[in-house]
């Protein structure tokens, strides 16, 4: 059986870069994704290309989640921006807290996701899937393992439907997160989320700031390569295939992937496991 598959793209900067990325997700869109999602700066700073591009996926036939953040938010401003997206046609959001733009405090009056699900339920009742973030391999920010399962719980709680993971290269990690959840009483699905390698120095930079591990073994290797993008590449889609099949095979309910706003990488992964357009 096919896994169901999601893809998350990035709001772009420029005219060109619109139209490259149309071209990515038309060569996307042969994978016959659930949705695809459109990532939400820090603090709403991409709030108008992040909507616009919801909007062109809705328009090219797909179902669209966009990103939403509330951190610096209000409940006024929240509950405007739900109305717009209801009134595009949007079904689905990834709920996050979010980060603010450097140089701000932290405002607001909403301090977790979990407060931001729970509101978007009080205001739009079942309108929307909502979609929250969980880490396998802990939060950056939490104070334990134990306090970040709990702040998971929490946005269940408040109503999510689902759940997507940060990207992670051990399955095990990924396993063990989804039986923890389970022993709390957390039934909702858990997606892992996955990362095509196809840069050494740009996987590293991510990895470092968002708390990912990269195993020793892997960063070794992808350090030997130097500047050799293909041996890097080649490497990369052997890691993280084996990574997917492990991930199918365990029981995975479904496969979300970063772009990056890219097409290749992605497309060589799902042709390696088996789907084709």
């Amino acid at each position: 059986m096919q896994l169901p598959l999601s893809f998350e793209f990035f709001p772009t900067k420029t005219p060109e870069g619109a139209v490259k990325l149309r071209a990515v997700r038309q060569q996307l869109y042969a994978m016959r994704p659930e949705f695809c999602s459109v990532t939400y700066g820090a603090g709403g700073s991409t709030h108008d290309g992040t909507f616009a591009a919801v909007r062109e996926i809705l328009e090219e036939g797909v179902a669209a989640a966009s990103h939403f953040s509330c951190i610096g938010a209000t409940k006024a401003t929240v509950r405007a921006q739900l109305g717009e997206l209801k009134a595009m046609g949007v079904k689905r959001l990834v709920a996050l807290r979010g980060d603010l733009p450097s140089g701000y405090g932290v405002g607001g009056e909403f301090l977790y996701a979990s407060d931001l699900v729970a509101f978007i339920r009080e205001e739009t009742g079942r309108d929307f899937h909502i979609e929250v973030a969980c880490y396998p391999e802990v939060h950056p920010q939490a104070r334990s393992p134990e306090a970040d399962l709990r702040a998971f719980a929490a946005k269940a709680s408040a109503g999510a439907d689902s759940a997507i993971t940060q990207y992670f290269f051990n399955a095990d990690a990924y396993f063990r997160f989804v039986d923890e959840a389970r022993r709390l009483g957390i039934s909702t699905p858990i997606v892992p989320g996955v990362m095509p390698i196809t840069s050494s120095t740009q996987l590293m930079r991510f990895s470092d700031a968002c708390g990912a591990e990269i195993p020793r073994w892997v960063r070794l290797r992808l350090q030997s390569y130097g500047d050799d993008t293909a041996s890097i590449k080649a490497f990369g889609l052997d890691v993280v295939t084996r990574l997917c099949e492990q991930l199918r095979d365990g029981g995975a309910p479904a496969l979300h992937f970063y772009t990056m706003n890219q097409s290749a990488a992605t497309l060589a992964l799902l042709e390696r496991l088996g789907r084709r357009a």
